[in-house]
């Protein structure tokens, strides 16, 4: 019921990977991609970079000590504070739709980590 996911994303030469729940990690891609598609539309003068969405897989083992496995709501939390901290410099775009859909996921996440511990 609670199975889960990971997420590999690069950002130039770094690579991280995020564990989601299987039931969200589509959203996570799908937001990624509306993400890229509007980020050249933005105007702030420190304008996110984000990572690609490169894969996703059930299993992983990290044996490099230099990477490890972020939480999804975590990684969720953090690009929401990167957007909304370019909210009052954002003149052209209308960042709250981004947001929005930032917010959506975050919320979703929340609640499926939440149902989690309960059942836990």
């Amino acid at each position: 019921m609670f199975k889960k996911k990971c997420a590999l994303l690069k950002l130039e030469d770094q690579i991280e990977f995020v564990e989601m729940p299987a039931t969200h990690m589509y959203q996570l891609a799908a937001l990624n991609q509306r993400l890229h598609k509007e980020l050249d539309k933005l105007t702030a003068p420190n304008a996110p970079k984000l990572p690609v969405f490169i894969a996703e897989f059930d299993g992983l083992e990290l044996v490099h000590p230099s990477y490890t496995l972020q939480h999804g709501l975590d990684y969720i939390n953090r690009l929401e504070q990167t957007f909304s901290a370019i909210q009052e410099q954002e003149k052209e775009y209308p960042l709250i739709s981004l947001l929005t859909e930032i917010r959506a996921l975050q919320a979703q996440l929340e609640q499926w980590y939440e149902e989690e511990e309960d059942f836990a």
